[in-house]
């Protein structure tokens, strides 16, 4: 049978493919791209409308019950980059940033000379701590349920991790920055290595949790690391130990931008972390029901 591939920006045709009732939608953007070769099938979203919802890759023509002569719409997704990519630079870009202030140069701070307090010096390390681990999950134990996402989000997204990095580490690292208190800079401290050991728990949990090279999706559940006991209580408890862990750091240097850095991020994560509870709830009908988003009892 054949389905004509029609431009959803202005319904023109693309061209025709020649499918069977099991071609799936992944093997059917191949036939696409070599029907319009700028149509990488990265950079396809493939519709039944014109602005209808995005068909996964996984559909198949009987599936989905077309039949010969039917009608897809193609939206072309603009440039691609992967997301491996772009987490790497989101992250190496802060890592970069922060010491570079950490080193106090004389363009920055001028003339001052003064010592560099412990707080400072154990912030850096936190802060170095935080984006190296980043660095080293995005190598080694992320699973990306997609390949690749829009360009554009490379330049949005570093200009926010680099430009928040800046902020945070000009104060925190200024020769007049006055250390808070010493017990309640180590106890947060504490907490903050509580936390970033809980994100790193539970990412290798959600790793675990997806065969290489699959996009199967389960629900999650605690292993026997007593960190992930947190998915009793929420669907991302990755999100929630990334919260405490920059609220801990706020409260470790009494830093303005570092609270607004936090306050920041946990808006966006409540987000993302409301979405993906709504689709594990729509996508599995046993999901636990006591669970909420991104914080125990709350959201």
């Amino acid at each position: 049978m054949e389905i004509e591939i029609l431009d959803a920006k202005n319904s023109k045709p693309i061209g025709k493919c020649t499918v069977q009732a099991q071609t799936s939608v992944r093997e059917l953007k191949v036939s696409v791209h070599h029907l319009k070769k700028s149509l990488n099938p990265h950079r396809q979203s493939l519709r039944l409308e014109s602005r209808g919802k995005t068909l996964k890759d996984t559909d198949t023509i009987e599936s989905l019950s077309l039949r010969d002569g039917a009608k897809l719409y193609c939206k072309d997704l603009g440039p691609q980059i992967s997301w491996k990519g772009v987490f790497l630079a989101e992250y190496a870009g802060p890592l970069f940033v922060y010491l570079l202030f950490y080193q106090r140069p004389s363009f920055i701070y001028g003339d001052i000379i003064r010592p560099v307090s412990l707080t400072a010096n154990i912030a850096a390390a936190c802060w170095s701590i935080h984006y190296a681990k980043r660095l080293l999950e995005t190598l080694f134990v992320h699973r990306f349920s997609h390949a690749t996402m829009p360009l554009r989000n490379l330049f949005k997204n570093c200009i926010y991790y680099w430009g928040f990095a800046a902020y945070v580490a000009y104060h925190v690292n200024h020769p007049l920055f006055t250390e808070p208190c010493r017990g309640c800079m180590l106890a947060a401290v504490t907490g903050f290595m509580i936390s970033e050991l809980g994100n790193f728990s539970i990412h290798v949990n959600l790793r675990n949790l997806r065969p290489a090279g699959s996009t199967v999706r389960k629900i999650p559940v605690p292993d026997s690391n007593p960190l992930t006991k947190l998915f009793n209580f929420v669907s991302c408890p990755n999100y929630t130990y990334e919260f405490t862990s920059w609220l801990f750091f706020s409260i470790a240097t009494q830093c303005i931008p570092a609270y607004l850095f936090t306050a920041a991020g946990m808006y966006q994560m409540t987000v993302w972390a409301i979405g993906k509870h709504k689709n594990y709830k729509k996508e599995f009908k046993d999901y636990p029901k006591g669970r909420k988003a991104i914080l125990p009892f709350i959201i």
